[in-house]
């Protein structure tokens, strides 16, 4: 078994390093900043005295609208749910107007994006693209959006930790790194959560388009988390997948694991590798047996000495919801479907209406995308009720009259909620089959 997991990461890491080689198989475009599980935009987040572990410059660009900006929207009309595909595309096109630099392929920041927003430009491009008929309805050529995802991906493509001195990371293995590689950026630190986002979509980009260097590339990024599993004497709760590579990390944490059991599952149903499934389910246990609440929720993160940071976020819960079903489905468990169903229900009673408006855009979009999967399985309420409330909320009182929105307090305009505004309307235009 472990000669055959040696065969596959090998494989795998030779994979993700040909994408650099081959233009006709770029790798995909980015978002503006990058986030932490302590996300310094939440409002919550921003009162609390804890810091985030991204660099400063993770959110910007970003700007205060003046009252004037606004839509002019009546709240005493609610937005038709048949016009969720047209609204993904207004919000998707005000993306690319907004946030993308044409001349490089990427998204404005400093000068381009972190690879945390990136991954959710992304991941709305590909959403958007699984939008029945929207390229013949709506006007917009996807697949070249597509492409052009794919080459601004390969910017943060990093083989040997260009970006850093020797040393100064755990693993070195091929992944995508928190920013722009160099000649054209700095590079750095690999975060395992957002590498997490990324290798999920290049497996819904590869049932688009069934190019084989896609399904390489989502096994390098495999690669990469496998090798950053977490085993030495002396550390607490032994096992899950740190923050980031970076020698200093010392969290292991929900967002980073639950995302990589999930990408485990899918690689698993597309190669029948029992490696990935084996990872898949160790990983999930990990998150249940060193993060779990007593509420069925799920904490953040777990430090090297034990200590547990309970911070409730929405993206955790749905990470973990979409861990257990995916897992149900691929192994006929229903040990897996009944925990995902606890811990819905759970999240639907603690994360109240007000509690999700609070929160950064992104974290809610990977909630209510787990969810409505576990609901495309169960068919338990409240099915797509709470994400046509949400987007209605958004376009009543976040969107300005250029289609842009804005969140937090003060309101301010970036990627990432853009990124994530577009994605809840594509998954309410979509199949659940599709999310995955």
């Amino acid at each position: 078994m472990m000669q055959n997991a040696d065969h596959a990461c090998r494989r795998a890491v030779a994979a993700l390093a040909a994408v650099l080689a081959c233009a006709a198989v770029a790798v995909l475009l980015l978002g503006v900043a990058v986030r932490s599980a302590h996300a310094a935009t939440a409002p919550h987040a921003a009162a609390s005295a804890r810091t985030s572990a991204y660099p400063a410059g993770a959110t910007r660009p970003a700007f205060t609208p003046r009252a004037s900006e606004y839509a002019r929207t009546s709240k005493a009309k609610k937005p038709a749910l048949h016009g969720n595909p047209a609204r993904a595309l207004a919000a998707f096109e005000a993306m690319q107007e907004h946030y993308y630099v044409a001349r490089a392929g990427l998204y404005a920041g400093e000068p381009f994006s972190y690879l945390w927003p990136f991954s959710q430009a992304l991941a709305a491009t590909v959403s958007v693209a699984y939008i029945p008929h929207v390229g013949v309805h709506l006007g917009v050529n996807l697949g070249r959006e597509l492409d052009a995802r794919l080459t601004g991906l390969n910017s943060y493509l990093d083989v040997n930790n260009s970006g850093a001195a020797a040393g100064t990371y755990t693993s070195t293995l091929a992944a995508f790194d928190g920013a722009v590689v160099p000649p054209v950026g700095p590079g750095g630190t690999k975060y395992y959560d957002d590498n997490d986002w990324v290798g999920i979509e290049l497996v819904r980009l590869y049932g688009l388009t069934h190019k084989e260097a896609l399904l390489g590339s989502a096994e390098g990024i495999m690669a990469f988390e496998m090798a950053g599993w977490q085993e030495r004497p002396g550390l607490a709760c032994e096992g899950g997948l740190p923050f980031s590579n970076a020698a200093s990390n010392g969290e292991r944490n929900t967002v980073t694991t639950a995302p990589a059991a999930e990408l485990g599952v899918l690689l698993y149903k597309l190669t029948n590798n029992t490696v990935y499934l084996q990872f898949a389910e160790k990983a999930y246990e990990w998150v249940r047996g060193c993060l779990q609440q007593p509420a069925s929720l799920y904490a953040d993160h777990i430090g090297n000495k034990g200590v547990v940071e309970p911070m409730l976020w929405s993206y955790n819960q749905g990470s973990m919801i979409g861990a257990g079903t995916l897992l149900y489905q691929a192994t006929g468990n229903s040990a897996y479907l009944y925990e995902a169903r606890q811990t819905a229900k759970a999240a639907l009673a603690y994360f109240t209406f007000e509690r999700l408006v609070s929160e950064n855009p992104f974290f809610v979009s990977v909630y209510l995308r787990n969810l409505l999967y576990l609901d495309s399985v169960t068919h338990d309420p409240p099915g797509p009720s709470l994400a046509q409330e949400y987007v209605n909320y958004a376009w009543q009182n976040e969107r300005l009259s250029n289609e842009v929105f804005v969140w937090g307090t003060p309101p301010s305009a970036q990627l990432l909620v853009q990124a994530a505004i577009v994605q809840v309307y594509a998954l309410l235009s979509t199949p659940a089959t599709t999310y995955f």
